[in-house]
């Protein structure tokens, strides 16, 4: 059985992709805004010895975050996260696709719990309203829920991976070996 027989999983692989097609343009959204504000802070000091105030705050708490998190979901769907294998390549197939198996359930464990605790911080620093000190009064508490969302949908990415390697009997290729070489 192919896995895009099945319309549950079709449906499901179809929002978790609409959702992290959703994720990549915000994330692009706060690159574009990254580089000009940091751009217009550096131009405002240069030319009028007049910085604009906030900025470390909103690329370290905003921006990057954001960035970072929000799109693990895509990268995971590309099968374009960190891996190594190194002795994976000269398992036989069906060893391969039960470590693949075992790999995406306990990237699904960690990712898990990683969600649920985000979501406890999140939920905490926005019923505290929670600021960070700064020339200003800064408020932070927006930011935390980019970990929760992109770790929740990561979650649905890997189990999506996952499936598809047990119902097509397939692991996607992981890499490039010779890249090292």
């Amino acid at each position: 059985m192919v896995a895009n027989d099945h319309p549950v999983f079709s449906n499901t692989e179809a929002i978790v992709v609409g959702l992290t097609r959703a994720l990549v343009v915000l994330c692009s959204l706060f690159l574009v805004l990254m580089m000009v504000h940091v751009g217009s802070d550096i131009a405002m000091k240069l030319l009028f010895n007049a910085p604009i105030t906030g900025t470390l705050e909103t690329v370290s708490y905003y921006y990057m975050v954001s960035i970072v998190f929000l799109a693990f979901p895509f990268v995971e769907l590309r099968h374009e996260h960190v891996s190594v294998d190194l002795f994976f390549q000269k398992f036989p197939h069906a060893l391969q696709i039960g470590v693949y198996a075992l790999g995406s359930v306990l990237a699904m464990i960690y990712y898990s719990i990683f969600c649920y605790q985000t979501t406890i911080d999140a939920l905490k620093a926005t019923a505290e309203l929670e600021t960070v000190m700064a020339n200003i009064l800064f408020y932070v508490w927006p930011s935390r829920w980019a970990l929760p969302i992109g770790s929740g949908i990561l979650v649905l990415a890997i189990l999506i991976n996952g499936l598809r390697a047990l119902l097509e009997r397939h692991v996607p290729d992981l890499g490039d070996t010779d890249a090292a070489s």
